[in-house]
């Protein structure tokens, strides 16, 4: 990342720092940003995070990236991005951390399985379900009547891991916000708290901070990732016919809401540097200069977004919470979505119709069912105790959601053997 004075600090407010539980007073050796920090690194959610898919399987090679370490790239892209425009790095730091926790086994894939499956107790949603881990899953405080509160962030922290801060269909778009949402209705006491009605849809600085580092981090590193494993051929980049197939599958996949001429701006302006890599032999000099590029791509991204955003908000004038936007010139956001293009074409587009794809969601179903008609006893804690606790049906699927939800991929298919005995294999 080119060289840029780092501003004065954004100046948080007491109401930034307050929780939605009071806690005593603590040692002031550390920040209450820092403790927020503390509190996603040595959660169990976290810890399992190293367990489940991020693109490939864990179990499917030693050096593909997992959600954890995929969690950890996108923390250290986005501290210095926050840095670099003055908000606090442990605020952007924590939800950088945070944001994946919600995430179930297998991906993606398992993500659309659960949200069918609980279709009638809401929908499951990736980041609605971190919400819910932050505010009451993760076991670390209690409220006043013993009741589960989660690890009880910040309003600052809780605020920046909002990807999507509304419900379920009431975000700007409502037929998007039906599948992309922050917020489960069992959740929104807390929601209200943390924002209330004046804001609206609008996400906080570091929120957007967040999504751009994770847009940053899995592009690149997707990228890395299908030239190291040889998913990737590095010479299509040159050929016009194999690049039109990879714009068609890019828009395909995410709209078109960056044009074909713009991947082909996109295309000629990553070719046109001195590190793109058409072409890859596996050697020890050809893996330093993909990681170089990959270091390349990632100071590239953010340096511009940081200038783009710094020229409007001031340059030496810290930026945090709702005093400004993050500005992503579109030529960035065209070449990000080329990144992301190339690894759908090449990695998670044919992964779609694999036998395997069809197994998970089958065992999440299996479980689901299993665990529902068992009547909870072979829930885990908190889990058992909430299925106990629920009155109805819908809430008790919800809990069984929330279990499942919880499990890596590892500990699902070995569950699914042990309660359905079927698949005995890791996927």
């Amino acid at each position: 990342m080119s060289s840029l004075q780092i501003p004065a600090p954004h100046s948080y407010t007491d109401y930034d720092r307050q929780r939605f539980i009071d806690e005593r007073p603590k040692s002031g050796n550390r920040t209450d940003f820092e403790r927020d920090r503390a509190r996603i690194l040595h959660s169990a959610a976290f810890r399992r995070l190293g367990a489940k898919t991020q693109v490939l399987g864990p179990s499917s090679d030693d050096f593909i990236r997992t959600r954890l370490t995929h969690s950890l790239e996108v923390a250290q892209v986005g501290r210095e991005i926050g840095k670099l425009l003055g908000a606090d790095p442990d605020v952007v730091d924590t939800a950088c951390l945070a944001h994946d926790l919600g995430h179930p086994p297998f991906g993606h894939n398992g993500e659309r399985a659960l949200n069918a499956l609980a279709a009638d107790c809401g929908g499951f949603e990736g980041n609605a379900q971190t919400f819910r881990l932050l505010v009451y899953l993760e076991p670390k405080v209690t409220g006043a009547s013993g009741e589960a509160r989660g690890v009880n962030l910040t309003r600052a922290s809780l605020d920046a891991v909002c990807k999507y801060p509304w419900t379920r269909g009431a975000g700007p778009d409502p037929t998007k916000s039906l599948t992309k949402y922050s917020i489960y209705a069992e959740d929104a006491e807390v929601f209200e708290w943390l924002r209330g009605p004046e804001l609206g849809v609008r996400r906080c600085l570091e929120a957007q901070i967040m999504d751009l580092s994770d847009d940053i981090g899995y592009s690149v590193h997707d990228i890395e990732d299908a030239y190291t494993t040889g998913k990737l051929r590095p010479s299509d980049m040159l050929d016009d016919q194999a690049f039109a197939q990879i714009v068609a599958d890019t828009q395909q996949w995410y709209g078109d809401s960056i044009s074909e001429a713009e991947l082909q701006r996109a295309r000629e302006n990553l070719l046109a540097t001195d590190y793109w890599m058409t072409q890859f032999d596996g050697s020890y000099a050809d893996r330093a200069k993909l990681k170089d590029m990959t270091s390349q791509l990632i100071g590239r991204f953010a340096s511009s977004v940081v200038a783009a955003t710094r020229s409007l908000g001031g340059a030496l004038h810290g930026l945090g919470r709702y005093e400004a936007d993050l500005v992503i010139p579109r030529e960035t956001e065209a070449e990000i979505m080329l990144l992301k293009g190339l690894a759908v074409h090449y990695v998670m587009a044919p992964r779609e119709f694999e036998p395997v794809y069809l197994q998970q969601r089958t065992l999440l179903g299996d479980l689901v069912d299993a665990l529902m008609e068992t009547n909870g006893q072979h829930l885990e804690e908190p889990f058992r105790s909430q299925w106990h606790a629920d009155a109805t049906e819908v809430s008790r699927l919800r809990t069984v959601i929330d279990q499942v939800a919880s499990l890596t991929d590892t500990s699902a298919a070995q569950w699914h053997a042990r309660l359905c005995g079927m698949f005995s294999e890791t996927f």
